[in-house]
C-alpha cells in the first residue's frame, strides 16, 4: 500500500506551521493545518499506533513467559521447657529451661519459565489477524485523511467562489454608481427626467445590498473554514481562486483500474481476510496444547537452637524442567459452535463484499457522469460569459449614446453578472467532482491538487 503521500502531508504539516499568521491561505497551507489539527486524523493515528503495538511479536504469544518469585518468613518465639522428675548430679531437681526471643527465618526465591510449544496453530493465526488489523488501521487512517481533504476543499472552494462573487458584485456596483452619476448629470442639464435618476439610485441600492449579503456569506464561510482548521474565528485571510485540473489523459489512465486502490474495497478485503483467519483460530480448539515448564529455586531455613539441638542453617538450590500436554477431547461443543459461527461470518463477508462492490460501481458511474456534466456546464458558462460580456459592452455603448433605455442596459448588466457567477460556481463544481472521482479511484493522495 502506498502511504508515501500521507507521510509527505504530515511532514509538510510540521514544516508549514509558521505560516498560520499570513494573510494568504493557499490550498497547501490549509491542507497542512488540517492534517495537523484535525481531531479525526489524530484519533486515527493513535488507533494506528495501537494496532502497531498489538501486531508486535511481544503480543503474539510466541515468546515464553518468565516470572520471578520470592519470599521471607520471620518467626519469634518464647518458650519454657520443664523437666519433671529429673535431677541434676547433686540430687536437686532440674530447673526449667527458658528460651526467649528465639528467631526462625525462612527465605526463598525462584525463576519460573513457561513456554507453549504448540497450541493447535491458534496463536499463529491470531498473530496473522493482528497483522491484518494493523493493515486495516492504515486504511482507516487513509480513509480519514481522504474524507478530511474532500471536506476541507469543499469549504475552501466555497470561500474562493464567494470571494470571486463578491468581486463580481462590487464591479456591478461600480457600474451602477457610474450610471447614477451620468443620470444625475443629465438631469442637471435637462437631458433626462427625474425617473431616470431614481431608477439609477434604486439599482445602486440593490447592488449595495447584494454586496453586503455576499460579504456576510463570505465571512460565514471563512468562519466555517476556521472551524475546520481549529483556528480562531477572528482569523482573517484571503484564499487562492486559482484551480488546477488533472490532465484528462491522467484521469483516463486512473479509470482503467479504479477498484485496485479504492479504500472501501481494500478495507472490506482486509475484513474478509480477518474472518477467514477466525476459522483457523476456532479450529485450534480441536488440537492439543503442548508446553514446557522450568524453574530454578533457592531456599534458606535458619532455625534457632532448642533444648536438645543446636541451631541450623539449611541452604538449598533446586532446578526442574518438564513438559505438559493438554487435549480437550470434548468441551461440550463450544469449539464446534465457534467454528460454525466463524464460517457463517465468512459467508456474511462475501455478501458484504458483493454489496460494497455494487455500491462502488454505482458511485463510480455517478461520479464519472457528474464530472462530465460539470465540465460541460463549465464550458457552456464560459461561453455564456463571453456572450454576456459582448452584449454588455455593446449595451453600455448604446446606452451612452442614448440608443437604448436604462432598463435594457440594466438587464444586460444583470445577465453578465449572473453569467459570471454561474461560471465561477461551475469552475469549483468541476474541481469538487474531480476530487470525488479521484477519491473513488484511490488516487486522491497521489495527485498534486
Amino acid at each position: 500500500m502506498r502511504f508515501l503521500a500521507i507521510g509527505a502531508f504530515i511532514i509538510l504539516s510540521i514544516l508549514i506551521s509558521p505560516l498560520y499568521g499570513q494573510n494568504i491561505l493557499s490550498k497547501e497551507d490549509a491542507l497542512a493545518i488540517a492534517l495537523e489539527k484535525n481531531f479525526g486524523i489524530q484519533v486515527s493515528k493513535n488507533n494506528l499506533e495501537i494496532s502497531k503495538n498489538n501486531s508486535s511479536i511481544l503480543n503474539s504469544g510466541f515468546l515464553p513467559s518468565v516470572s520471578l518469585n520470592g519470599g521471607s518468613n520471620l518467626t519469634t518465639s518464647n518458650s519454657e521447657i520443664a523437666f519433671p522428675g529429673q535431677f541434676i548430679e547433686d540430687g536437686s531437681p532440674r530447673t526449667n529451661l527458658n528460651l526467649d526471643n528465639q528467631e526462625s527465618q525462612r527465605f526463598n526465591g525462584g525463576v519460573n519459565l513457561n513456554y507453549t510449544l504448540f497450541d493447535g496453530m491458534g496463536r499463529r493465526f491470531t498473530y496473522k489477524i493482528l497483522k491484518e488489523q494493523y493493515a486495516l488501521s492504515e486504511l482507516q487512517l487513509r480513509e480519514t485523511i481522504e474524507f478530511t481533504i474532500i471536506q476541507l476543499y469543499s469549504v475552501y472552494f466555497n470561500v474562493a467562489q464567494l470571494t470571486e462573487s463578491k468581486s463580481i458584485f462590487k464591479q456591478a456596483l461600480e457600474v451602477s454608481k457610474e450610471r447614477q452619476l451620468r443620470a444625475e448629470s443629465a438631469f442637471k442639464f435637462g437631458q433626462a427626467n427625474k425617473l431616470v435618476v431614481l431608477n439609477a439610485q434604486v439599482d445602486v441600492t440593490n447592488d449595495s445590498i447584494s454586496v453586503l449579503e455576499i460579504t456576510q456569506q463570505l465571512d460565514n464561510a471563512k468562519r466555517d473554514l476556521n472551524l475546520l482548521l481549529s483556528q480562531s474565528m477572528d482569523n482573517q485571510y484571503s484564499v487562492s481562486t486559482q484551480v488546477n485540473f488533472v490532465p484528462e489523459i491522467q484521469l483516463v489512465e486512473m479509470l482503467k483500474t479504479p477498484q485496485a486502490n479504492n479504500v472501501s474495497l481494500l478495507k472490506q478485503k482486509q475484513n474478509a481476510q480477518i474472518n477467514s483467519y477466525d476459522i483457523k483460530v476456532s479450529q485450534s480448539g480441536y488440537l492439543p496444547s503442548i508446553g514446557l515448564i522450568g524453574s530454578y529455586g533457592w531456599n534458606l531455613n535458619q532455625s534457632p537452637a532448642s533444648a536438645f539441638f543446636p541451631g541450623t542453617n539449611n541452604n538449598s538450590f533446586s532446578m526442574s524442567l518438564g513438559a505438559n500436554l493438554s487435549w480437550s477431547l470434548f468441551d461440550g461443543g463450544r469449539a464446534f459452535t465457534r467454528v460454525k459461527n466463524a464460517k457463517i461470518a465468512v459467508e456474511n463477508q462475501k455478501i458484504i463484499t458483493a454489496e460494497i462492490q455494487l455500491t462502488f460501481e454505482r458511485d463510480l458511474s455517478n461520479a464519472i457522469q457528474s464530472f462530465k456534466n460539470a465540465k460541460q456546464i463549465y464550458s457552456i458558462q464560459k461561453k455564456q460569459v463571453e456572450t454576456g460580456t459582448y452584449n454588455f459592452e455593446r449595451s453600455q455603448a448604446q446606452y451612452n449614446l442614448g440608443s437604448i433605455t436604462a432598463i435594457e442596459f440594466r438587464q444586460a448588466q444583470i445577465n453578465l453578472r449572473n453569467a459570471q457567477n454561474k461560471r465561477t460556481l461551475a469552475k469549483y463544481q468541476v474541481k469538487l467532482a474531480e476530487l470525488t472521482l479521484l477519491q473513488l479511484c484511490g488516487q486522491l493522495l497521489n495527485i498534486s491538487l
